[in-house]
This record gives C-alpha cells, structure tokens and sequence, in this order.
C-alpha cells in the first residue's frame, strides 16, 4: 500500500499489513509542527473477553473510504490548520500486535494535530462501516460495544 502521489488525503481499506511508518512520514509537511499518529493494535483481551487470539474485520469496503472523505472534511472545518490526513483499516484476520486502523494528522500546531486525530478516530469508529469479530479459546462473537452506523457531526452519512 503505497500514499498518493499527490493531495492531502490518504484513504484505505485492505488486506495488506498497513505501514505505519510510511503513514507518519508521508504526513510530514513543511507548513506543519506537528504529525500525530494513531496505531490501534489487537490484544489479547476485550470487555469481559480473556484469552483473544484474534480478531477478524469486515467491511461493506465500497462505503468506507467515503465515509473516510467526510470526516477528514469535518476535521479541516474544524481545525483549518490541518495538512495531511492518513486514514488506513485493514480487513480479514488479524494476529496479536498487528495494527488494525492508522490515522495521522499534520497540523500547523501539535492541539490542532492532537484533537484533529483523536476526532478522527473516534469518528471512524462510530461512523465507517467496519466491524470486528473477536476470537478466544471458547469461542467467538462480534466486538463488544459493536453499534450503528452514526454520522459524522454536521453531516449526513
């Protein structure tokens, strides 16, 4: 998975292991002081869930990267200053340690970059249509506190 040649923007969904480091340095900018980056990772526990091996992802892929679209939108409404925007899911099977979602914000100011990236992944997680299958020893059933499809403030999904 490689950035864009060109743009601000950066949206993916795919199988591949997703590089994390080429997210944080495709970010960089010269008009830009800070780069946050956000890797979440799969554990080996969840809510009430000991013992999880792995999970599994799905997607309905063909929404994601418009939803995607929308929030970086929200986000440079919201924080003006804001350069680039990586926003990466990774779908299918999933192993301990292995980044699942990367998002990474530039902004002109380390606030900017910091609630710039926290919105964006909150709202990834509430608005794009991804779920998680959760596995352990005795089982497994999809991730705790799965929802609803929500929108992104101040716009419709």
């Amino acid at each position: 998975m490689l950035p864009p040649a060109e743009g601000d923007d950066w949206f993916a969904v795919s199988t591949n292991v997703l590089p994390v480091a080429v997210a944080y340095q495709w970010s960089v900018l010269p008009s830009c002081g800070a780069v946050v980056l956000f890797s979440g990772t799969v554990r080996d526990h969840a809510e009430g869930r000991d013992g999880v091996t792995h999970l599994t992802y799905e997607a309905y892929e063909e929404q994601v990267v418009p939803v995607f679209e929308r929030i970086a939108s929200e986000m440079r409404r919201r924080w003006p200053s804001v350069g680039r925007v990586a926003m990466l899911h990774r779908v299918g099977r999933l192993l301990l340690g292995e980044s699942s979602v990367v998002v990474a914000v530039s902004a002109a100011h380390r606030g900017e970059a910091f609630e710039a990236a926290r919105f964006g992944i909150d709202t990834l997680k509430t608005s794009a249509p991804i779920w998680k299958r959760e596995s352990w020893e005795d089982g497994e059933d999809w991730g705790t506190g799965a929802q609803a499809i929500v929108d992104v403030p101040g716009e419709g999904i």
